[in-house]
C-alpha cells in the first residue's frame, strides 16, 4: 500500500471518528429538571380531571399604576384574574387550553410514546403555545399570555371521537363593540385543530396588526438528544418554495420572510407543529422565525425554534383563519395538509425524489402484507437488490475480470518494482491487451449511490419504524440493538450493536472475495471495522437492510465465481473487441506528433500522460521516438 492511500484511508477514518463522536451521547441528554416536569406532568395527565377541579389561582393585584403602565389604558383590566382550563380529549391526543393568552398548555399524544414509555407530550414545560402579541396605539407590547379571555364554553372536560368536533371559543371584551376572540375547533379524529381570530373594531387599538406565535420549540421524544437535534429545524414554505432554517449556535437568531406563505413549522426527528393560514397559499404577510442551541447537562444539544406569522389588521371586523396542525411526522398524514417537506428525504433534486416517489410507496405497499417491520425491511432489501441487478452485476463482472488478470499484475510489479512509471505503462498495457476499463466498476456503484443513500434517508427518518420490535433482542428498529454497552466513550461508542456486527462480517467476506491487489488489503481489514464503529450508532432498521443486502451480495458473487454457466477465461478477455480510441487520446495524441514534427518538447504533465496512453495502446516506438526527437532539441 502506497503513502498516498495510507494517508487517505487515515484521513477517511479520522473524518468518520470524528462525526461520531460528535454524534454521539453516553446517556439520555434531556436536563434533569426536565426529567422531573416530565414525571410530573405525566401524573397530571392521569388525573387531569382532578387538576381542573382544582380552585383556580387568584392573580393579585400589587401595584394598579405598575399594571397600567405596562397594559395601557386597554388591556390593564384584563391583566388580573382566574386562571381556567379547558381538557379535549379526542381519539389522537389528550389537549389543555387556558384563558390565559386562549393558549394550549400540554399536548398528550395517544397513540405515540416517549423514548422512556410515558405518553409524549409536545408542548414545552415553560410556556403556553399558540398565543398572540401586538403593539396598541398608546405604545405598549401586549403578550396575550399576560391576559385573561372568557370561555364561552362552561365544560371542563371535552370528549371527541370519530368525525365528531366542537368549537371552543375564547373573547377580550374591550367594550363599545370592541373584542378580541379566538374560536378554536377541535376534531375527533384529527391532528390538527382550525382557529379563528376575529379582530373586531379595534382600528384605534391595534397599531398595525398581531403576531400568531409559537415560541418554544417541540419537546424532545427521543433518547439520543444529539442525533434528534440533527434532524430539527424550521420551515418556511412561500409561494410553493421551502427553505429550512437549522439553528447551529447559541446566540438567538432571527429571520423573516415576506410573500405568500404556505406554511411555517417546527419539526424534531419524529413530530411537528405547523401553522397553514387559510385559504391555503393565499395569505399574503409576513413569518418571523428564531432559533439557537441549548447545551445538554451531560452531553449533546437541544435545538430551541420560535416561529410566528404576522397578521395586518385593516380596520372594522376582520377574521383571519388558520389550521395548526401538531402530530406525527407520518407521510401519508402529513401529505393531506401539504406538509410533505417535514418529512426528511433528502437532497431535494436528486435524492428526495427518489425516497418520495420509489422507496417510500414501495415500503408502504409491502407494510400492507407484512405487518412485522423487520420482515418489510428483509423483503424491501431483496426487492431493492433486485431492482439494482443489472448495475451491481456489471459492477461485479468488472470485479472479476480484475481477478483474472490479478497474476499478470503481481508479475509487473515484481518485473518492474524498480521502475513505478514502466510499472504503470506495463499495467496499462495489459488493461488495453484483455480490454478492461480498471474504472468499469466504478460506474455502476455511483450510479447506485443516488438509490442507497435515498434509502438511507427513508429508513433513517420514517416513523413507521419508531419503537417497532423485529425479534430476539431487536425491540425498536428505531433505534441501535445494543448487545453490549459500558459507561465511557470509545471513538464515539458507548455500546456494540449486534446487526452492526453482522453487517460488518459481511462486508469482510464480500471484500475478501473481491479484492485481489494486495495493496488495497488493508482495506479489507480497515473498512468493515470503521462501518462497525459508524455503524453502531445507527437505527436497527437500518442495519437490518444493509446486512441483508450484504448477505444477498455475497450470494450473488459466490454465483458468479462458482456457478455461473459460463466462466471467464484470459482468453475470452483477449477475443473481446478492442475499444476506440477516445477523444481525448486522440487529441492527445495528434498534438504529441504535431510536438514532434516540430522538435518542440511538450509540458512534462502532458508529456507523461501521453506516455502512459500510448503505452497502454501498445505505441511505446511512438512514445520512444517523441523522446528522441526531445533529446535532438535539447542537442541543437
Amino acid at each position: 500500500m502506497d503513502k498516498k492511500t495510507i494517508l487517505g484511508i487515515v484521513a477517511i477514518a479520522l473524518i468518520m471518528f470524528g462525526w461520531m463522536f460528535y454524534m454521539s451521547t453516553t446517556k439520555q441528554n434531556i436536563p434533569q429538571e426536565q426529567k422531573a416536569q416530565d414525571t410530573a406532568n405525566t401524573q397530571v395527565v392521569d388525573n387531569l380531571p382532578k387538576e381542573i377541579e382544582k380552585p383556580s389561582i387568584q392573580i393579585p393585584l400589587h401595584d394598579s399604576n405598575a399594571v397600567s403602565n405596562k397594559f395601557g389604558q386597554y388591556f390593564a383590566k384584563h391583566a388580573t384574574g382566574n386562571e381556567q382550563k379547558i381538557i379535549i380529549e379526542t381519539d389522537y391526543y389528550t389537549a389543555i387550553m387556558s384563558n390565559k393568552g386562549a393558549s394550549i398548555v400540554r399536548w398528550t399524544l395517544s397513540k405515540y410514546n416517549k423514548w422512556d414509555g410515558t405518553p409524549a407530550q409536545l408542548i414545552g414545560y415553560d410556556g403556553y403555545e399558540l398565543f398572540m402579541r401586538f403593539i396598541t396605539t398608546d405604545a405598549k407590547k401586549i403578550d396575550s399570555r399576560d391576559l385573561f379571555f372568557t370561555i364561552e364554553n362552561n365544560e371542563s372536560h371535552i370528549k371527541l371521537t370519530g368525525d365528531e368536533h366542537k368549537d371552543v371559543v375564547f373573547n377580550i371584551d374591550l367594550g363599545n363593540g370592541r373584542q378580541i376572540s379566538k374560536k378554536i375547533t377541535f376534531h375527533g379524529d384529527k391532528y390538527h385543530i382550525d382557529q379563528e381570530i376575529i379582530t373586531n373594531d379595534l382600528d384605534a387599538i391595534l397599531k398595525s396588526g398581531y403576531s400568531l406565535v409559537w415560541e418554544n420549540s417541540l419537546n424532545y421524544q427521543e433518547y439520543n438528544s444529539a442525533d434528534e437535534s440533527s434532524n430539527a429545524h424550521a420551515i418556511i414554505a412561500m409561494n410553493g418554495e421551502i427553505e429550512e432554517f437549522d439553528a447551529t449556535e447559541p446566540e438567538i437568531e432571527e429571520k423573516n420572510y415576506t410573500g405568500i406563505i404556505d406554511y411555517v413549522a417546527i419539526k424534531t426527528k419524529y413530530f411537528t407543529t405547523a401553522i397553514i393560514p387559510q385559504p391555503w397559499q393565499k395569505f399574503d404577510g409576513t413569518a418571523d422565525i428564531s432559533g439557537h442551541t441549548v447545551a445538554a447537562k451531560k452531553d449533546g444539544k437541544v435545538e430551541k425554534y420560535g416561529i410566528g406569522i404576522r397578521v395586518p389588521y385593516k380596520g372594522g371586523k376582520q377574521t383571519n383563519a388558520f389550521k395548526v396542525f401538531i402530530g406525527p411526522v407520518d407521510y401519508k398524514l402529513v401529505e393531506h395538509y401539504g406538509l410533505e417537506a417535514t418529512v426528511d428525504l433528502g437532497w431535494r433534486f436528486l435524492i428526495r425524489p427518489i425516497g418520495e416517489y420509489l422507496m417510500l410507496p414501495l415500503f408502504h405497499f409491502i407494510h400492507n402484507f407484512v405487518p412485522n417491520y423487520g420482515i418489510v425491511i428483509i423483503l424491501f432489501s431483496i426487492i431493492i437488490k433486485i431492482l439494482l441487478y443489472p448495475l451491481s452485476i456489471q459492477q461485479m463482472r468488472s470485479a472479476s475480470k480484475m481477478q483474472l488478470l490479478a497474476p499478470e499484475m503481481t508479475r509487473i510489479r515484481e518485473q518492474h518494482k524498480d521502475n513505478p512509471q514502466k510499472q504503470q505503462a506495463e499495467t496499462m498495457k495489459l488493461y488495453s491487451e484483455y480490454s478492461i476499463n480498471p474504472a468499469g466498476g466504478c460506474l455502476p456503484l455511483l450510479v447506485q449511490m443516488p438509490i442507497l443513500i435515498a434509502l438511507w434517508r427513508v429508513l433513517n427518518g420514517t416513523i413507521e419504524l419508531r419503537q417497532q420490535a423485529f425479534m430476539l433482542w431487536i425491540t425498536d428498529l428505531s433505534m441501535p440493538d445494543k448487545i453490549l454497552s459500558w459507561n465511557f466513550s470509545i471513538l464515539g461508542m458507548t455500546h456494540l450493536s449486534g446487526l452492526a456486527v453482522l453487517m460488518s462480517a459481511a462486508m469482510f467476506i464480500q471484500q475478501k472475495m473481491t479484492i485481489t491487489d494486495p495493496r488495497q488489503k488493508m482495506m479489507m481489514y480497515m473498512m468493515p471495522a470503521m462501518f462497525l464503529v459508524m455503524f453502531s450508532n445507527f437505527p436497527s432498521g437500518l442495519n437490518l437492510y444493509y446486512f441483508v443486502f450484504n448477505l444477498l451480495s455475497i450470494g450473488q458473487q459466490v454465483y458468479i465465481n462458482k456457478f455461473s454457466r459460463k466462466k471467464l477465461t484470459l482468453e475470452d478477455l483477449k477475443k473481446q473487441p478492442k475499444k476506440k480510441e477516445g477523444w481525448l487520446q486522440k487529441q492527445m495524441r495528434q498534438a504529441q506528433e504535431m510536438a514532434a514534427s516540430q522538435g518542440k518538447t511538450l509540458p512534462p504533465s502532458l508529456q507523461k500522460r501521453l506516455d502512459n496512453a500510448n503505452a497502454a495502446k501498445g505505441n511505446a516506438p511512438n512514445a520512444k521516438n517523441n523522446k528522441a526527437a526531445n533529446q535532438r532539441k535539447k542537442k541543437k
